[in-house]
């Protein structure tokens, strides 16, 4: 299930960050070690009551001059309309009304998207609301007021943005059929891909009917088996700035992503592997996505008998922390590989939904321990009392400690390495939820 898509568009200076960074709390920098990830974060997991939802930062804008700041600001309300459920569009009750904010309401009325007029900077509801009311004369609905510094009126306007998500969709039964997320940069191969499966395997496909992203989801029937892929080709390119390119492209993975039960991250073997390439694989390895690392154009390479090595070498080093994907090498144009691709999806799939039973479980960790002892502080060593599997998609296990501050991030990964030997789990990530239990309890 997909969560909704909020995006934040507004002018500079308006406390866009100050909003994003409140909403988001503490996930901004949950994410230790995946590089490029968590810098110049661009959208974070918030929930308020019981709904969640993915916030977005549209794009900083440089205030070079007015003329600059609107267009960047059209800029703005096109990604977000491209890809949002509900805009929220932030305005400043001390600079009061401008012209660049009526025009940008123009672009986000014609939308047909639901828009959160928010009146930011407003740390005093009596002193302010008589300038609130200005902003009506924008034509977008009512202006919410908050202050995103005192965390003032959040919760109302959390309220109003909430009660714009399509509840229906959000409750709709559970599509079992597995959903294949294609990413990567832009012309790296991911349409080729698909076209490649639809017409080379002469499967019976059909469209299904867009998401509010209007990404068009591909199903395909392979050996009598369905498969739904979510592209994420549809990049437009216009004019844009390389960076405008890339945060847009991030912003769409982001949305594919969340959809998706695996993510196959599509690199240009004629490039080689990227930092753009780790970003995009981070995201799949942030949400605990089963991930296929597909290197394309794989006969356009000149190869010796280390070229496989040396290739694969070089990914695993550059996404270091990502050990368990699979790597297959393809290429779209002649569908070299391309059933192998499916077998592995089958693969991974399985495995993010490997169950492990408690005993077995417990048995594997009691010999880890036995093998390597636990670490210990100032005379205090760690004990590892019970382990038990609680989730799937992906495989999420709760360890019961004495003390969670003595379990060293090694030593978690220690464990999965114990875990991954004995039931393999190849192609998707682990989680490990610490808790403290008393020893009395």
């Amino acid at each position: 299930m997909s969560k909704p898509i909020v995006a934040i568009v507004g002018r500079p200076n308006v406390g866009k960050s100050t909003l994003f960074n409140v909403l988001a709390g503490d996930t901004i920098s949950i994410v230790q070690d995946t590089p490029g990830v968590t810098r110049d974060r661009i959208y974070a997991d918030v929930t308020w009551l019981d709904m969640s939802f993915t916030l977005i930062d549209t794009g900083g804008i440089e205030p070079d001059s007015s003329d600059i700041i609107l267009s960047q600001m059209r800029e703005q309300a096109e990604i977000a309309i491209e890809t949002a459920d509900v805009i929220m569009f932030i305005t400043d009750v001390r600079q009061g009304l401008v012209d660049s904010d009526a025009k940008v309401a123009d672009i986000l009325r014609r939308s047909k998207k639901p828009v959160v007029l928010v009146v930011n900077k407003v740390d005093s509801f009596e002193k302010f609301m008589p300038d609130v009311y200005e902003f009506y004369n924008l034509g977008i609905g009512d202006p919410v007021p908050v202050s995103a510094a005192s965390r003032l009126g959040l919760g109302d306007m959390l309220d109003i943005v909430t009660s714009h998500f399509n509840k229906d969709e959000l409750m709709e039964e559970e599509d079992e059929r597995p959903r294949i997320a294609i990413v990567g940069k832009p012309n790296v191969g991911k349409s080729s891909l698909i076209n490649k499966l639809l017409g080379e395997n002469r499967l019976i496909v059909s469209n299904i009917a867009g998401t509010t992203r209007d990404a068009v989801d591909t199903e395909v029937i392979y050996q009598d088996k369905e498969y739904v892929f979510i592209d994420t080709a549809g990049l437009r390119r216009k004019n844009k700035i390389k960076e405008e390119i890339e945060r847009y492209s991030i912003i769409r993975t982001v949305t594919a992503v969340d959809r998706s039960d695996v993510v196959v991250v599509m690199i240009d073997a004629t490039e080689g592997i990227t930092e753009q390439d780790a970003k995009i694989a981070g995201i799949a390895h942030e949400r605990g996505k089963g991930v296929i690392i597909a290197v394309n154009k794989w006969d356009a390479i000149v190869k010796n008998d280390k070229t496989i090595y040396e290739f694969t070498n070089r990914i695993r080093d550059v996404l270091a922390y990502m050990p368990y994907a699979e790597i297959i090498f393809i290429s779209a144009e002649t569908g070299q590989r391309l059933p192998k691709l499916f077998d592995q999806i089958d693969v991974v799939i399985q495995n993010q939904t490997l169950r492990v039973a408690t005993g077995v479980l417990n048995e594997i960790v009691a010999e880890a321990v036995a093998l390597q002892q636990p670490p210990s502080d100032k005379g205090k060593r760690l004990k590892i009392y019970y382990i038990t599997q609680v989730a799937v998609k992906p495989p999420t296990f709760v360890v019961f400690v004495n003390d969670k501050e003595l379990m060293h991030f090694s030593y978690t990964r220690y464990l999965e390495n114990k875990i991954r030997e004995a039931f393999g789990f190849k192609g998707t990530s682990l989680k490990f939820i610490t808790r403290e239990r008393k020893e009395n309890q």
